[in-house]
């Protein structure tokens, strides 16, 4: 197995299945944050347990290695923008 990279939940060429779930999933995700900042918690820390959660769920699905690897690009795409939404820092 591999991890598919973190900007196929945009990629119109993805299989659909694929494409749909990360959708949906993602909704879940924002629900839970509006969720937790209802809550009193701040967005940050949702942020990063959000990561936290997912970085451990990606190494127990596929390793060490493989999550260290996918996470390699992540500075450059955030560098370039790629999860920024609205006004970029």
């Amino acid at each position: 197995m591999s991890i598919l990279s973190d900007d196929t939940m945009l990629d119109p060429n993805l299989a659909e299945d694929h494409g749909d779930a990360r959708r949906v999933a993602y909704g879940y995700v924002e629900d839970a944050f509006a969720e937790g900042q209802q809550d009193g918690l701040d967005s940050d820390a949702m942020a990063h347990a959000a990561l936290f959660a997912a970085l451990r769920t990606l190494v127990k699905t596929y390793g060490e290695e493989a999550t260290a690897l996918f996470t390699e690009n992540l500075p450059e795409k955030v560098r370039c923008g790629a999860f920024t939404c609205g006004t970029r820092h």
